[in-house]
């Protein structure tokens, strides 16, 4: 979601676009939020889901393909862009003909992206690694993770917002949208411990939110004011990875975006439900330097020392973040609007 919006904010208006989504998405605020033109089609996933579900996510895959042909044949697209999701597969289908780019936010493709990827005329990827999924196609271009364009005032800028004392460590932790109940969970059972050394920034995802009071009032009163608990961050969020000094979270592409973005340490937690995706991830900022992973089942015991060996050693948090910074490729929304503007001209584009 986040990287086709940083990519239609590139677009810069240069296209007339419509987001198609997934009946029951979480998308459509977030989409709405940004002033883009939003519709769904039924979708759902076919793998893993089980002999129960299967007939009736395969119906409304179907359902979804004619639905999506009349969208298309509404709209009239010049190209179709694709970064994943269920509604992938169903908008592929019904848009037989159309050049179709696809970006690829993980190292390793999800099957929706797997199935796209061999009607789309280029696939655009985060990292180099990504190409060893596509060893026979030669059209595989590494564009870098599109970042919010809303983050970058906040890159250079080290200014501590958010209510932060500027003279104290900042650790930012987080989950994503829903949260992340292990490492809300793990990181409450330590919270005092860390808030001697560090203040926190905790995005807790809205699941876990109305534990926070609870949690606040049981804090000594002088450790309380360096904890700064957010159900979620919108704007916000550019200020809080650009104060902190290490970040705790999940591994989702976002990761290999804005992390190296603001040259920000990692302790990722690969979720352990979501197949390998999170996990090739995390492997591989792990072996750029960039990022130390702990499995979830691990947390109870090792979250505490991770977080403060890296804390206190300053030395190894520059070698961290030097080592994402060389990551971050700052133009990457830029050349992914430009291979579509590109690939609409080189078909005769209908729109202009």
């Amino acid at each position: 979601m986040y990287p086709a919006l940083a990519v239609l904010a590139a677009l810069d208006e240069k296209a007339d676009v419509l987001w198609v989504g997934g009946e029951g998405g979480m998308e459509a605020s977030l989409v709405r939020r940004s002033d883009v033109r939003f519709t769904t089609v039924p979708a759902a996933g076919v793998h893993g889901v089980g002999l129960r579900a299967l007939p009736g996510n395969v119906w409304r895959l179907l359902r979804g393909v004619f639905a999506a042909r009349n969208v298309i044949a509404d709209f009239q697209p010049d190209v179709i862009f694709f970064t994943g999701g269920y509604v992938a597969i169903p908008v592929a289908l019904a848009g037989s003909g159309i050049p179709k780019v696809v970006y690829v936010p993980d190292i390793e493709p999800g099957l929706a992206l797997r199935v796209v990827s061999r009607m789309a005329a280029k696939v655009l990827v985060t990292s180099d690694r990504a190409r060893d999924f596509y060893p026979r196609r030669k059209d595989v271009v590494v564009t870098g993770y599109p970042t919010r364009p809303e983050l970058m005032e906040h890159v250079s800028k080290k200014a501590p917002g958010l209510g932060l004392h500027p003279g104290r460590p900042v650790l930012l932790v987080f989950g994503g949208s829903r949260g992340a109940r292990s490492i809300n969970h793990a990181l409450w059972r330590i919270l005092p411990e860390l808030l001697e050394a560090t203040q926190i920034v905790h995005i807790t995802g809205e699941l876990d939110w109305p534990d926070v009071e609870r949690i606040r009032t049981e804090l000594p009163s002088h450790l309380a004011p360096n904890y700064h608990p957010y159900a979620y961050l919108h704007e916000e969020m550019g200020a809080a990875l650009g104060a902190a000094d290490l970040v705790v979270s999940r591994a989702g592409a976002a990761t290999m975006g804005e992390f190296p973005l603001f040259g920000l340490p990692s302790i990722l937690v690969p979720y352990p439900h979501a197949w390998r995706y999170q996990k090739v991830n995390a492997e591989h900022l792990v072996a750029q330097g960039a990022a130390v992973s702990l499995m979830d089942e691990n947390l109870e015991d090792q979250l505490l020392p991770t977080i403060l060996d890296l804390i206190k050693d300053r030395n190894q948090l520059q070698a961290m973040s030097a080592a994402a910074q060389r990551l971050a490729k700052p133009d990457a929304a830029a050349s992914i609007a430009a291979e579509l503007l590109s690939l609409a001209q080189e078909k005769g584009g209908r729109h202009g």
